[in-house]
C-alpha cells in the first residue's frame, strides 16, 4: 500500500505485476509473498485486475484512492490544534441488534484521533471536524452520530482531562520506537560521501513511510499546552521529515528506472 499511495497515483493508479515484484525485492519480499499480498488487496476492494498494453497489473480502486488522498493529509502535513479552537464531540447511539457497526464506529474514531470521554462520547481538537464528517459520511456511519462544537469549562484543568481522554503514554511509546529505529537511518545517510543508492534510497523511504504512516493518525493533534513535557512525537516528526527530504529524490528515480 505504501508503494502504491506513493507512485502508482502519478502514473494513473496503476502498477503492473512484474514492477511490484521488482520493487517489492528491494525490499526482500519474494514473489509468492508480492502475489499472495495482491490478492488479499483484491479482495478488499483496494487493487482492481487490469492489462495496459498486453502487460499484466493492478490499479487503485476509486475507494482506495478517496483513502489514500484523505490520509495524505494527515501523513505530509504537520498540524497542531490550540488551546483556543475548541473542541469537536461526536456523540452516538448505536442499537445492541448492530453491534458489528458500533464497533466499526468506535474504531474509525479511534484512527481519526478522538479520545473517549465517556460510553458514547468521544472528543477530538476542532481540526478533526472535517475529517470526522468525511469519514462518517464515507462509511454511512452519520446517521448514529451527532456532532457538536464544545469548549471546556472545567472542573479539572484540561491537560489532566486530556491525559484521561487519550493513552498518551502509549502514543509517546510508539514515537520513541519509531525514532530509535530511524534516527540511525538518517545518521547513515548524512554520512555517506559520492552519488546515492537509489535502490537503497527506495527501499529505506518505503520502510519508513510504513512505520510512519499510522502514527499521524492515533495522534489527534493536540495543542502543545497540553501535551507532556519533551513530547517524544515532535523530535520523531522532525525527523521522519528530515527523512522524506533526503530519500524522497533517489526514491523516485529507482522506481522511474525499473518501471
Amino acid at each position: 500500500m505504501t508503494i502504491y499511495g506513493l507512485y502508482a497515483r502519478e502514473v494513473g493508479g496503476w502498477l503492473s505485476v512484474s514492477t511490484l515484484i521488482r520493487l517489492m525485492t528491494r525490499l526482500d519480499v519474494d514473489e509468492p509473498a508480492v502475489r499472495s499480498s495482491i490478492s488479499r488487496l483484491k479482495r478488499r476492494g483496494i487493487l482492481e485486475p487490469e492489462r495496459i498494453d498486453g502487460r499484466a497489473g493492478y490499479a487503485l480502486s476509486a475507494q482506495a484512492r478517496e483513502i489514500l488522498d484523505a490520509g495524505d493529509r494527515r501523513i505530509f502535513r504537520r498540524r497542531r490544534g490550540t488551546v483556543d479552537e475548541g473542541w469537536v464531540l461526536a456523540v452516538f447511539s448505536v442499537p445492541e441488534s448492530e453491534r458489528r457497526r458500533r464497533h466499526t464506529l468506535r474504531s474509525r474514531l479511534s484512527w481519526l484521533g478522538f479520545g473517549s470521554v465517556g460510553p458514547g462520547v468521544w472528543v477530538a481538537p476542532a481540526h478533526l471536524y472535517d475529517e470526522a464528517r468525511e469519514m462518517l459520511l464515507r462509511e454511512d456511519l452519520a446517521e448514529y452520530v451527532d456532532l457538536f462544537q464544545a469548549t471546556y469549562l472545567g472542573f479539572s484543568a484540561a491537560a489532566e482531562e486530556v491525559a484521561r481522554w487519550w493513552d498518551l503514554e502509549g502514543l509517546g511509546e510508539l514515537y520513541e520506537q519509531f525514532y530509535a529505529e530511524h534516527a540511525p537511518v538518517l545518521a547513515s545517510w548524512r554520512a555517506r560521501r559520492g552519488k546515492d543508492d537509489a535502490g537503497m534510497a527506495f527501499a529505506d523511504y518505503v520502510r519508513v513511510l510504513t512505520a510512519w504512516r499510522r502514527l499521524p493518525y492515533l495522534d489527534p493533534g493536540l495543542a502543545p499546552e497540553l501535551l507532556p513535557r519533551d513530547w517524544a512525537g515532535t523530535r520523531s516528526a522532525d525527523l521522519f521529515f528530515a527523512l522524506q527530504r533526503r530519500l524522497e529524490g533517489p526514491s523516485h528515480r529507482f522506481v522511474d528506472e525499473v518501471s
